[in-house]
C-alpha cells in the first residue's frame, strides 16, 4: 500500500465542520409519528388559543385597510419574511392591493415603494428585528399607518405601531424550542384571517377571484362563454325553407357537428346533430330538416361560466353548444375543443 504524502508544513489544520447530518441513522417510525403528532397538536392548540383571543386591534386594523386608498406593504426578515410574502400574495389575489418589500432592501432604495397612501404591515416575532428599523422610522416620519404582528407587546415594533396584532407568546414546536414553527403558523393563520375578513367586507366573489387568476386552471374556468365562443360569422345556421342538402353542406363546411334551424324572426327553432342524421339515415334525403331536428336543444347564454358550459357538454354527452341571447337568437357557438384549448378541464 502506498504511503500517504505528508501534509505541507504551511497547510491549515483541519477546520471544524458543521454536524454531519448525512450519517444519521434511520428514525424509528413510531417515534417519528409521535413527533409529527406532537408538533401538529401543539400548533393546533396555539391556533385555537389565537382564535379565542384575537388581538383587540384586529377589527380596527381591518377597517383602516378598507379605508386606505393605497396598498398594504408587508415586510419581514427571515421566516417572517417568507410568511409576509405569502400574506401579501393572498391579500393581492383576494381584492386588497398589497406588495412585499424586503426590509433590508428598503434601506437601499426600495423605501421609495412605500407611499403616504399605503399602510405598512411589519412582521417580527421578537419585535426587535434590526433590518426593519429604517422601514419603521419611515412610517413614523411620514405618518404612514403601521400594523405590527409580534408576540412581544413591549417590543420596539409593537410600541411604535398604530395597530398591534399580538400573537400568543407560546413555545415553538421544535425539540430545541428555537426554530420558527408555532410562531410562523400563528402569523400565517392571522394573515389568512385578515385576508378573508377583507374579502367578505369587500363582497369579493368567485368571479372577482377569476380576474386575478387568469393564467391557471381556475382562471380558465372563470372565463365566460362569450370569451371562447365562435362568433356569428361561423354559425352553422339555416332558414326554415332549407333542404336536407343544405343541412349536409352546412354541417360539413362549418365542422361543428350540428346545424341550427332559425324561424322567420331569427330565433332558434331546432338543432340537427350528427346523431340525428345517423338515426334517420334510411329516409334522410326524403325528410324535411324540421322533421329530424331537436326542437328543444340545450343552449347557454354568453355570460355563462366556461366551467358551467363544460359541465353541460359532459352531462349531455354532446360536442357543441349554441350560444343564444335573451331573445333566443344564436350569437355564437362553443365547441368542446374550445374549452380544452383554453385549459377548462
Amino acid at each position: 500500500m502506498a504511503e500517504r504524502a505528508p501534509r505541507p508544513a504551511d497547510a491549515a489544520p483541519h477546520a471544524e465542520t458543521p454536524a454531519d447530518t448525512t450519517s444519521a441513522t434511520a428514525p424509528d417510525p413510531t417515534a417519528a409519528l409521535a413527533t409529527a403528532r406532537r408538533v401538529l397538536e401543539d400548533e393546533a392548540a396555539a391556533l385555537s388559543q389565537l382564535s379565542r383571543d384575537l388581538p383587540e386591534d384586529f377589527a380596527p386594523a381591518l377597517q383602516r385597510i378598507l379605508e386606505s386608498r393605497g396598498r398594504v406593504i408587508v415586510s419581514g426578515i427571515g421566516k417572517s419574511g417568507h410568511v409576509g410574502r405569502k400574506i401579501a400574495s393572498t391579500l393581492a389575489s383576494t381584492g386588497t392591493p398589497a406588495a412585499f418589500v424586503h426590509g433590508a432592501e428598503a434601506s437601499h432604495g426600495d423605501m421609495g415603494m412605500v407611499t403616504r397612501e399605503d399602510i405598512c404591515l411589519l412582521i417580527s416575532n421578537s419585535g426587535e428585528t434590526a433590518e426593519l428599523r429604517d422601514l419603521l422610522y419611515h412610517t413614523r416620519r411620514f405618518a404612514i399607518p403601521l400594523i405590527a404582528i409580534s408576540s412581544r407587546p413591549g417590543s420596539t415594533l409593537m410600541q411604535a405601531a398604530d395597530y398591534r396584532l399580538t400573537l400568543p407568546d407560546l413555545p415553538e414546536a421544535c425539540a430545541i424550542g428555537m426554530a420558527p414553527t408555532t410562531s410562523t403558523a400563528l402569523t400565517m393563520a392571522l394573515g389568512d384571517a385578515l385576508a378573508v375578513a377583507l374579502m367578505e367586507a369587500r363582497g369579493f366573489v368567485a368571479e372577482d377571484f377569476g380576474v386575478f387568476h387568469p393564467g391557471g386552471k381556475l382562471g380558465a374556468q372563470m372565463r365566460r362563454v362569450s370569451e371562447l365562443m365562435h362568433g356569428p360569422d361561423e354559425l352553422p345556421v339555416l332558414g326554415q325553407g332549407a333542404g336536407m342538402e343544405e343541412v349536409l353542406l352546412t354541417m360539413t363546411s362549418k365542422n361543428f357537428g350540428i346545424a341550427a334551424l332559425l324561424d322567420e324572426d331569427g330565433r332558434l327553432s331546432g338543432v340537427i346533430s350528427d346523431g340525428d342524421l345517423r338515426r334517420n339515415m334510411a329516409r334522410l334525403m326524403q325528410s324535411r330538416p324540421a322533421e329530424i331536428a331537436n326542437p328543444s336543444p340545450v343552449t347557454v347564454a354568453p355570460d355563462t361560466f366556461a366551467a358551467e358550459a363544460l359541465a353541460i357538454l359532459n352531462a349531455r354527452k354532446i360536442g357543441a353548444l349554441l350560444v343564444v341571447d335573451e331573445g333566443g337568437r344564436p350569437v355564437g357557438i362553443l365547441h368542446l375543443h374550445d374549452l380544452l384549448r383554453a385549459g377548462v378541464m
